[in-house]
């Protein structure tokens, strides 16, 4: 997920500048072909989206902090003027970063956000045709800059042509994607999924 070479505290570093730039902005897109958004995680999906390395102790230890920084981030979504637009593909949705029982508590987390007043919320269906191939996924805040996270460390992109290409990918995905109850009957159509399969890998 986000495993990559490390040094002590890193995680937590990254955690808190992470948290401060999203502090900082008010209106934030996102777009996310291949996993929730750290804004939208639960802790246990954080967890290992996080990823430490099971063999060193002092990893772990940043990585729970790092974690904790995570999700104190979120309350950001609750503050009165600020506004967030998220759009995922179903791929981000169903794909899973560890067991099958941690996902429906994670889809739980995407319902209740998208109700939120002042989020915008939606998924592209894999029924729908995708308006292009969704290479990556990149966070644009205040329309100044945007971000694209790799394997080996986040791109920060602040150029005119580039935003704007970001904003014209972002708006014909978000396009293609379904909100409201349309998303919420999605959203338990794979949670029905997902508790099938957690009801098979039992009966094994």
């Amino acid at each position: 997920m986000e495993d990559r070479l490390r040094t002590p505290g890193e995680l937590p570093r990254r955690e808190a500048a992470e948290a401060a730039r999203v502090r900082s902005a008010r209106w934030m897109a996102v777009f996310s072909p291949a996993v929730i958004p750290p804004l939208l995680q639960t802790a246990d999906y954080a967890r290992l989206a996080i990823g430490p390395d099971p063999d060193d102790t002092d990893d772990a230890a940043d990585a729970a902090e790092a974690v904790a920084a995570r999700v104190d981030a979120q309350a950001v979504l609750f503050e009165e003027g600020r506004r967030f637009a998220f759009v995922l593909t179903e791929g981000a949705v169903r794909t899973r970063p560890g067991s099958p029982s941690l996902m429906p508590a994670q889809l739980d987390r995407l319902m209740e956000v998208s109700a939120l007043p002042h989020v915008r919320l939606g998924v592209v269906p894999w029924k729908a045709e995708a308006p292009a191939f969704p290479l990556h996924g990149f966070t644009i805040y205040d329309g100044t800059v945007s971000v694209v996270e790799t394997l080996t460390g986040d791109l920060t992109l602040t150029g005119a042509s580039e935003i704007a290409a970001h904003e014209e990918a972002f708006e014909a995905f978000a396009a293609a994607a379904v909100y409201g109850d349309e998303l919420r009957d999605l959203l338990a159509d794979i949670a029905t999924d997902y508790r099938t399969l957690i009801d098979r890998l039992k009966a094994r």
